[in-house]
Formats: C-alpha cells, structure tokens, sequence
C-alpha cells in the first residue's frame, strides 16, 4: 500500500496598498513562495492594481477607508490558507527569511511568529542600527486571528491571548523613507495618526511636550540604537522620526484632531 503523505500547511502572504506602483513589483515578487498573495488596495490612482495581477497576485478593492485594522480585517475574509503573514507594500521579504517563513508553516505549530526590520532609508540600509524593541507580530494560523484594532500601529486580537510568539531571525527590509520629499508627508501622516491616538488616550498635548519626546526619541535612536553609525541617511531617518514625535503633542494642542476614521493609507 503507498504511503499517504499529509498536506503541508499552506500560506498566504497578505499586503495592503495605495499607489506603489514603484514598490510593488519587488514585495510581491518576494512574496511569490506563498501558495496565496493578497493585495487590499484603498483606492489606487497609478498602476498597483494591475501590476499586482500582472504578478498573480489576487487583488481586492476597498476603497471606503476606515482606517488600517479595518482593511487587514478586509484582507483576512478572502484568506484561503493556514496561515496568514502580513507583508507592507514598502517591505521586502530576504531569501534568508523566506526559508524561515516556510520552515515555520511547516511545523503546522500554533504559535505567533514576530519580525524585526533593517531600515532602508534614502537608498542606505541601516543595517548597524540596533533592533526595533519588542518585534512586530507577522505569521500567523488563520484559526487563531479573529481580528485587529487600532488606528495606527493596529495590533491583532487572538482566539487564545496564551499563544507563544516565537521570532524570526532574518530581518526584514523596510523602504521606510525612499526621499526626503516622501519622509516629510509620511512623518505629517503618522503625526496626525499618532496625535488621535494620543487623544484616545486622554493625553495632552503642547509645544514643551513634543520637544521632550523628539528629544527622547531622538537621544534612543541616535544613540542607543546606534543610528550615527549609519552616516548621514542614519542621522536624517533619526531626526524624521524625533519630528514625527515632536509634531505628534503639537497637533493634539492647535489641531484638536477628533478620533475617527482617517485617510492616510497604505
């Protein structure tokens, strides 16, 4: 009698988009040893849409924002697999972690898989930058995700809070900041996410305020995380996020953002 072999778990690699039509190309080619890449898309003006199905990606619009846990919640009613890795359009996955990612699926374990980034900013990766604390979770069994919550920096809600979360050692590429043109809009972008969030929070927000925490964060990534080993592109992507930091307070104070829906996307 042949021996049954069973089905090893399957994956599928799930990316949100809006007009990265020059990014796209790469992450999902990167992403091209799942057996399933999803792309969400907010509402594309450029080529995204079509380069991703030119790819054999399966594309999905959605178009009414509601913020980012809204469309990853999108993305995982059309997830058909396993597993569910969660890749943004300005991330590529190394070869190195690509193995990692499979050898994971593998094991068919319940477990949480967690990455951490190596920054690539104004053309230079920030390699000899230290790791982001704590990690992000990226992998897992889509079984075991019910959903996520959040404005920004969204986090996910588990069946069993007692997973394990394991981590990944091949870090990720992140295009965090391509131009200084583009690092501007995108630091007024999380600024403005990350003052609702404060808001939610019942914190206050003022000038004095926002230059303690640009000079904290500044001082961590500079510094401690070793920022100034990275010239002058490590200087520019550690003074980009201390006034994301700073404008952040700004804005809660002369903005008074309402919490809600917002249309910055990705």
């Amino acid at each position: 009698m042949a021996e049954t072999r069973t089905p090893l778990p399957t994956l599928c690699i799930g990316i949100l988009t809006l007009n990265e039509a020059h990014r796209i190309a790469q992450c999902i080619q990167s992403a091209s040893f799942a057996d399933q890449v999803l792309v969400i898309d907010s509402g594309s003006s450029d080529r995204t849409r079509e380069i991703a199905e030119e790819l054999g990606a399966q594309v999905h619009a959605y178009t009414a924002w509601q913020g980012f846990a809204e469309q990853r919640n999108r993305l995982l009613t059309h997830v058909q697999t396993d597993y569910v890795f969660f890749l943004d359009a300005d991330e590529v996955i190394p070869e190195g972690l690509q193995k990692e990612i499979r050898a994971a699926v593998d094991t068919g374990d319940n477990a949480v898989w967690k990455i951490y980034w190596d920054q690539v900013a104004f053309g230079r990766t920030l390699h000899l930058m230290a790791k982001t604390e704590g990690g992000v979770w990226r992998l897992f069994r889509s079984d075991q995700l019910l959903r996520y919550e959040g404005v920004v920096h969204e986090h996910a809600v588990l069946r069993d809070p007692l997973t394990p979360v394991k981590t990944f050692q091949t870090r990720l590429l992140h295009h965090s900041r391509e131009t200084v043109y583009g690092g501007l809009l995108k630091m007024a972008q999380y600024a403005q996410l990350g003052a609702v969030r404060r808001v939610q929070m019942g914190r206050r927000g003022g000038v004095w305020r926002g230059l303690a925490s640009a000079l904290s964060n500044f001082v961590r990534l500079y510094v401690f995380r070793r920022g100034f080993l990275c010239g002058a592109e490590g200087f520019l992507f550690c003074l980009l996020v201390a006034m994301e930091c700073f404008f952040r307070y700004v804005i809660i104070k002369y903005d008074r953002p309402v919490p809600g829906p917002t249309m910055v996307k990705r």
